[in-house]
């Protein structure tokens, strides 16, 4: 394997230096050139020896990763408000503005932004500890005051307290030798834990150290596991809290992708954990091995399901949603508040279809329709369908699939103009209707503000005009999307969002964050209107 020279820079090395060496590397990075093809005829020896140069060259461009994100998230910090980087960019949080400037997952953001304030602190605490004993050398090195001067009170140069480094302080270290990744840093630092009254900085300490000797020749999930027991052994006394953090632990995580495929991550105690396993073997134990059933009924089913087209993962996924169907279904109000979920779709139907419901004999409008697949009053002719999107979202569906959700949602009818309005409530009602909101979320497919990736669901209809001016009427044009970040941020900090004679929107910010107030073109979240 080929040793790589260290890229650790001096923290006195200027910033320009820095940024230079930076982009050298991207353009040395970017003529390198070649292909998949040109790399497939290299040796088996050529092509190891490459990985190691990649992970090599990885590691120390992590490295400066931490330093630049634990800085980003310095002038971030909460306590600056509006002021903070992150905040002057138009982000919740140093997190949301990584994420925008490197395109990684929030795994990756929050895991680069969480080494690299663990570096930051280790820079920190030893920057005061050199600053102490360069004082205490200063003091040492003073000739003692003779003659009168012996009389005068004795003068003392101010000392910083001196700095213990964390016990994580290695970490920091390795990482700037270049050997030890941001993956496996973060795994040191999530897998040994906290501190708490069981656990000194010095059992840490002893356990990290023990843990670097071992790092070189592990990956990073067998690091993490190699701290957390590790962890376990130091503080068998407190199985209780940690079965009572295990369970505070407990998370069931939703992402959409890209691709409208929804993913889920989910955290569960031991003993809920083992339900779901107990539940998991019940509902495919056929496929993988599990018992034989003597009982008839039993074992037709344990046929079906080794016949079943599906795989084992298609089969636990449905039976998951169908579990959470029957729950919801089963009692509405107790676990979902009253409230039937349901999934929202949208399409355009042909002009020459009359809206369902409208009065015979009633010209088609020349403009498309978007309707909202959602509820239909009873009687109610069901047009020929195209297909649309998912609310939210830019997933196509097929009209086959927008028919099959009318069994479960039905349709509403959304008409809008030219200009995309319609459906005007006046000053009587000062919120929007039903009808009025559901026309705004088809409008603006969500949160409206710039870089915002909030759906319908989560958003607040905001009032261009405040309802306590006197032009605050609440007409479909009159309002527009904002999830509740987004809506306080533009009430707290002045900005102003305002509509022009060509019935676009506008998001003017205050002159604190952009002296020349230069407003930022709002558009549509939803693709099937933004591209029809």
């Amino acid at each position: 394997m080929t040793n790589l020279p260290e890229s650790h820079i001096p923290p006195d090395q200027p910033l320009g230096d820095v940024l230079g060496g930076l982009r050298s590397l991207a353009d040395v990075v970017t003529r390198l050139g070649g292909s998949s093809a040109s790399v497939d005829t290299l040796s088996d020896q050529a092509v190891l020896e490459g990985h190691a140069l990649i992970a090599g060259a990885r590691r120390a461009l992590d490295t400066q990763a931490a330093w630049f994100a634990a800085t980003l998230a310095r002038r971030s910090r909460p306590e600056l408000g509006g002021k903070g980087l992150a905040a002057r960019k138009g982000f919740r949080s140093p997190e949301d503005l990584l994420q925008s400037i490197s395109g990684s997952s929030k795994g990756d953001a929050v895991k680069l932004l969480g080494v690299g304030r663990l570096v930051a602190e280790t820079d920190a605490a030893e920057k005061a500890a050199r600053e102490a004993a360069e004082a205490q050398k200063l003091l040492d090195e003073t000739p003692p005051l003779d003659g009168a001067a012996r009389d005068l009170p004795p003068v003392q140069p101010p000392i910083p307290s001196a700095a213990v480094p964390p016990w994580h302080a290695p970490i920091g270290r390795a990482l700037g030798e270049g050997w030890l990744s941001v993956e496996k840093a973060d795994a040191l630092r999530k897998g040994l834990g906290d501190l708490d009254r069981a656990i000194t900085p010095e059992k840490l300490a002893t356990a990290l150290a023990r843990l670097l000797t071992e790092a070189r020749t592990l990956n990073a999930d067998q690091l993490f596991k190699r701290a957390r027991r590790m962890r376990d052994v130091l503080d068998e006394a407190g199985i209780a809290a940690r079965e009572k953090a295990a369970y505070d632990d407990r998370s069931l995580r939703f992402y959409r992708l890209h691709t409208g495929q929804v993913r889920l991550i989910g955290l569960f105690a031991p003993e809920d954990g083992e339900y779901l396993m107990s539940t998991y073997d019940a509902i495919t134990s056929p496929r993988r091995g599990g018992v034989r059933f003597v009982d008839k009924a039993q074992a037709a089913w344990a046929k079906r399901v080794q016949d079943d087209p599906r795989t084992t993962e298609q089969l636990t996924a449905d039976a998951f949603l169908a579990l959470t169907k029957l729950g919801v279904k089963a009692d509405p109000k107790r676990i979902a508040g009253g409230r039937n979920p349901a999934v929202r779709m949208v399409t355009i139907r042909p002009t020459s279809t009359s809206p369902a419901g409208g009065a015979p004999g009633t010209a088609a409008p020349e403009a498309p329709i978007p309707t909202a697949d959602t509820e239909s009053g009873p009687g109610m002719e069901a047009p020929q369908l195209q297909a649309g999107v998912i609310e939210g979202t830019a997933v196509t569906v097929s009209a086959e699939t927008m028919e099959r959700n009318l069994c479960d949602s039905g349709l509403l009818d959304v008409t809008f103009d030219d200009h995309g309005h319609g459906l005007d409530l006046g000053r009587e009602q000062r919120t929007f209707s039903p009808d009025q909101r559901a026309a705004l979320a088809i409008r603006d497919g969500g949160c409206m503000w710039p870089g915002c990736d909030r759906p319908p669901s989560w958003t607040e209809a905001h009032h261009i005009e405040h309802w306590k001016d006197d032009t605050g009427e609440t007409n479909l044009d009159e309002g527009i999307l904002l999830c509740r970040s987004d809506h306080l941020r533009l009430h707290n900090e002045h900005w102003r969002i305002t509509r022009d004679d060509a019935s676009r929107y506008w998001l003017t910010p205050p002159p604190g964050l952009d002296p020349e107030q230069r407003p930022i073109l709002l558009t549509s979240k939803n693709p099937i209107l933004r591209d029809a």
